[in-house]
């Protein structure tokens, strides 16, 4: 099928590319920063691998996400109010560059610094991220949305190999140019802001801001605060019954993503004994799977409908947790990985969609703030669990990684309850 009957009357091929273009931009963000080279540079190095380390990056990390969790929701609000949502789109993302180029001043003894500018690009992503993802309504039309969102989503994890690819060149580079791997981590931040950067800049130019849509709650009336109005987005949920409880199924199987990007590489080096160089090839494996998942699986989700194909992958992920922490041998947890790489991509993509079903045309950004604060959320509790499992069983990974698969299995439970033809059909009411 043609690309453009899968969009919207009136939505250019190159539109799509705009967008999609900010999917590959952000990815190295999560990846270089979060994933596979900065969190441990700042364990090791910034913290001196002292025992409270790893602690003060979950800290910096999870304040992050309670940040968004508030902030998100009330931006969108007075995105959709405004007609702001790119300009407020460009502001996070020069943001979250910003920061990101900053952290390569971080180095031993920069503790808080490193912190603060952790959370600072972390807030800013996250806010570019929901974003993004309330143009995705205005290009697809809704029989295709969750290919559209496949698209998008398969380009990013490309887009993260990309800067992790480069930043793994200029590591493995390190002696040759007379210095060590630990002390060219810091170059790596500016690689990946400049990546960023350059590579957002087709959204900018190619993505258009439609008009104000019917219903928008009219320009120039008082501006509610950001409490009141996280209150009203929350109170807004009772019309919405179907919305609401997406996203407390999202909470639940985003907390048990959250443990696995957070934690895959800790499990792995712990639980399996894999070098350095082990991680790093299964965080390039996974997200291999990952982008075949998203493009192979948001065609699919389209034709079998989404509530069932959301369940099959929550399936697929409760299979991962068992495999991987029943499984003695290395070749059964590359299974794992490779299976959780397929669900991170499939899952994430046809959740993305599913809000842009449900959620009411007028208040794109206020529902997708909604859905970041459902991810934030769940991203402090998944992790936060994982460890309080392994502190109270002393260091049971295997245990920590079972029960996760409780997160997984209550989101099945919760997806029962979705219609989504019936939530469609209240959004437009």
């Amino acid at each position: 099928m043609p690309v453009t009957d899968s969009l919207k009357p009136g939505v250019r091929r190159r539109e799509l590319l705009g967008w999609a273009a900010y999917d590959f931009a952000n990815s190295g963000y999560t990846t270089v920063v979060l994933t596979a080279v900065f969190n441990a540079y700042f364990v090791g190095v910034v913290a001196g691998g002292a025992s409270w380390a790893t602690f003060a990056w979950t800290l910096a990390v999870a304040v992050s996400s309670l940040i968004v969790a508030v902030v998100s929701p009330p931006l969108g609000a007075w995105a959709d109010r405004r007609g702001a949502r790119k300009t407020l789109l460009a502001v996070s993302t020069v943001g979250c560059v910003l920061a990101t180029a900053a952290l390569a001043s971080a180095g031993p003894d920069t503790i808080l610094l490193a912190m603060l500018l952790v959370i600072v690009s972390n807030v800013c992503y996250c806010i570019g991220e929901s974003l993004i993802a309330s143009f995705l309504p205005d290009l697809a039309r809704p029989e295709f949305i969750g290919r559209v969102s496949g698209w998008g989503w398969g380009v990013g994890y490309f887009g993260g190999m990309f800067t992790l690819g480069l930043s793994l060149a200029w590591l493995l580079s390190a002696a040759s140019r007379g210095t060590t791997a630990a002390l060219a981590v810091p170059q790596t931040m500016l690689i990946t802001a400049v990546v960023f950067g350059l590579a957002s800049l087709p959204t900018f130019f190619l993505l258009r801001v439609r008009p104000a849509r019917r219903g928008d709650p009219a320009a120039g009336t008082a501006e509610p605060g950001i409490w009141q109005q996280l209150r009203r987005s929350i109170g807004s949920l009772h019309a919405f019954p179907d919305f609401r409880r997406l996203l407390l199924c999202m909470t639940c199987y985003q907390a048990g993503i959250a443990v696995v990007i957070a934690l895959a590489a800790v499990y792995a080096e712990q639980q399996m004994g894999f070098s350095q160089t082990d991680t790093m090839m299964l965080v390039f494996t996974v997200n291999i799977a990952s982008a075949v998942g998203a493009f192979g699986f948001g065609s699919l989700q389209d034709r079998m409908g989404h509530r069932l194909a959301l369940a099959l992958t929550l399936v697929g992920w409760v299979a991962m947790t068992l495999i991987a922490g029943l499984g003695e041998s290395r070749v059964q947890f590359w299974v794992a990985a490779v299976l959780a790489g397929l669900c991170i991509g499939a899952s994430q993509s046809c959740g993305r969609a599913m809000v842009g079903l449900l959620a009411p045309e007028p208040r794109l950004a206020e529902f997708y703030g909604l859905w970041s604060l459902a991810v934030r959320v769940a991203a402090v509790i998944g992790p936060i669990t994982y460890g309080a499992v392994t502190w109270a069983s002393g260091g049971n990974h295997r245990l920590a990684i079972l029960g996760t698969g409780v997160f997984f299995a209550a989101a099945l439970a919760v997806l029962r309850t979705v219609d989504v033809e019936r939530g469609a059909r209240l959004r437009s009411v």
